[in-house]
């Protein structure tokens, strides 16, 4: 018997449908018809002889054959594109420098140097972990080609996606923040962008804080924040057990906005190296995150 061999560009169509959060907006990426990529669809199913999408009230939603294909899709597709960037870039040299922020240097930075090691091992990375202003000062001033920083308001970078912000307490000290006296907060030295931002956003609401802890480091506000001195703003990102995200309503905090996080290129027009390390950040970004967080953004611009 025959054995079967799933279509690529079927599981690129099912795998984009499945991030966009809809097959029309997977046809506009992938630049194809919508009944085209409805047809793959089909083919796909006939292919893993079980069905992948269930109804969903007006949408539809994944099977159980469907979750575990999507899986196994995203490897062989990730497999694919890497063995393509390595015979295209074998013949790649150089150095590319990359900055990026401290929340993402032990989620994603390895994930992402393994695959460019592996794809062009004659470019050599140097990388710079530091705060949002930092890397975009070094990037505006020509010491960093390619920078991923939390996007505040559009400011040039492509953004990839929009993170929801939360206030964050200890996970295992209960320690609650009376209305009438000022809100303890531990922030990140100044200049904090989320330092400003919390700050901000309890002025507009009309309640007192005060600076409980101040620390250079995210090491240092997670452990002050466990250790239930205060208060911090953060995304989930690189979120350890010992906070926990509080409820806006229950400790009288104001709601939050989302925080765009955007890549950041030094040239226009970048070099083959600069554009290969883009794609697979951007590519390990919508892997790690959520969908709900990245189906608005692909390939739109911050600045646009």
């Amino acid at each position: 018997m025959r054995p079967t061999q799933f279509d690529l560009d079927a599981l690129r169509g099912f795998v984009t449908g499945v991030d966009a959060g809809s097959f029309t907006r997977a046809a506009e990426r992938l630049h194809r018809s919508t009944s085209a990529v409805s047809a793959q669809l089909k083919k796909l199913e006939a292919q893993a002889g079980v069905p992948l999408f269930r109804k969903a009230g007006r949408g539809l939603s994944l099977t159980d054959g469907g979750e575990a294909l999507l899986s196994y899709a995203r490897r062989l597709l990730e497999l694919n594109d890497e063995a393509i960037s390595a015979v295209r870039g074998v013949s790649l040299e150089g150095w590319i420098r990359l900055g990026l922020q401290e929340d993402f240097g032990e989620t994603l930075l390895p994930d992402v140097l393994g695959r460019f090691a592996r794809a062009h091992p004659r470019v050599r990375i140097e990388g710079r972990i530091a705060r949002n202003t930092e890397l975009l000062d070094r990037l505006a001033d020509g010491h960093l080609d390619l920078v991923l920083a939390w996007d505040f308001e559009p400011t040039g970078g492509r953004r990839i996606a929009s993170v929801p912000l939360h206030w964050l307490g200890s996970a295992s000290v209960d320690t609650p923040y009376p209305l009438d006296e000022p809100l303890p907060l531990v922030a990140l030295e100044a200049p904090c962008v989320l330092r400003t931002l919390a700050c901000e956003q309890l002025d507009r609401q009309g309640r007192a804080w005060r600076i409980a802890f101040v620390t250079p480091s995210l090491g240092g506000l997670w452990a002050a924040t466990a250790a239930g001195l205060g208060t911090a703003l953060r995304t989930p990102v690189g979120l350890p057990a010992s906070v926990r995200p509080l409820d806006p309503a229950a400790h009288g905090l104001p709601v939050l906005p989302a925080l765009g996080l955007a890549l950041y290129r030094a040239d226009r027009d970048p070099s083959p190296i600069v554009r290969h390390l883009e794609a697979i950040i951007e590519q390990a970004l919508r892997e790690g995150l959520p969908t709900s967080w990245t189906a608005t953004h692909a390939g739109a611009d911050a600045g646009t």
